[in-house]
């Protein structure tokens, strides 16, 4: 009985730090992955004199290899992405995706929804 008593204990002190430090890696893989489009997304209009106008091109152009999954929602196609009308040169003739973010509801560790970083 002691022996079980002594195992629910650490069971219940285990399993909120294992779900907290899981929480904080998928968030950690959010921040890299959108550093790494919002990237992307830069060269590619620097590089074109125009944005891109989906992810997929991104993918296409070689500057990504793969679309990354969203780590909060699991899915390659919950991306959100933000379209700007605003052209970013004079050369630029078409408006595009000038910014992404995640397709989750949820809120972060610093109390602002996933899709706000």
């Amino acid at each position: 009985m002691v022996v079980m008593a002594i195992i629910s204990i650490l069971v219940l002190i285990a399993v909120p730090a294992f779900t907290s430090h899981v929480r904080q890696a998928r968030e950690a893989v959010l921040k890299e992955d959108l550093f790494t489009m919002r990237s992307a997304i830069d060269s590619f209009t620097a590089d074109k004199q125009k944005a891109p106008q989906s992810l997929d091109d991104l993918v296409q152009e070689g500057y990504l290899r793969e679309i990354p999954e969203d780590p909060m929602t699991k899915s390659t196609s919950s991306w959100v992405t933000d379209t700007s009308d605003a052209l970013s040169s004079l050369d630029q003739t078409d408006s595009g995706i000038n910014n992404v973010h995640s397709g989750s509801s949820e809120v972060g560790s610093d109390q602002r929804p996933y899709s706000e970083w």
